[in-house]
């Protein structure tokens, strides 16, 4: 099964780091992607720019967009994996794996549900 590991921090201290720092994170987290690829079982990862160049738009009637993020919280949706783990406890293996990476803020795991536009049913 398909889980979506969802990065949350909090985007100003993650900003606030300096070249050598965020080349170190991410090193680290290289190691366990490379784990997780030589397994096969990784599927893309994405890292998101800052809020501050997000646009959202507004469901309402008339659709409304604005500048930046939705809603204001404390730890932001800062990035994503799409892994195959057998179950939750398998997803919340790697997501541990990659908290001890990568410390602070949090992830949170939610099996992905694959749509297929156009597929036939039989």
């Amino acid at each position: 099964m398909l889980y979506a590991l969802l990065c949350y921090h909090d985007e100003d201290f993650v900003c606030s780091w300096s070249k050598e720092q965020d080349a170190a994170v991410m090193a680290k987290l290289a190691v366990v992607q490379e784990k997780l690829v030589k397994q096969g079982r990784l599927g893309p990862v994405a890292r998101l720019l800052p809020t501050t160049a997000a646009t959202t738009l507004r469901k309402d009637d008339p659709p409304l967009v604005i500048d930046g993020p939705y809603a204001e919280t404390k730890e932001q949706l800062l990035g994503f994996y799409i892994v195959d783990c057998e179950n939750l406890d398998a997803a919340l293996e790697v997501a541990r794996d990659l908290g001890a990476a990568n410390p602070g803020g949090s992830y949170e795991i939610r099996p992905v549900g694959v749509f297929t536009p156009n597929a036939r049913v039989s």
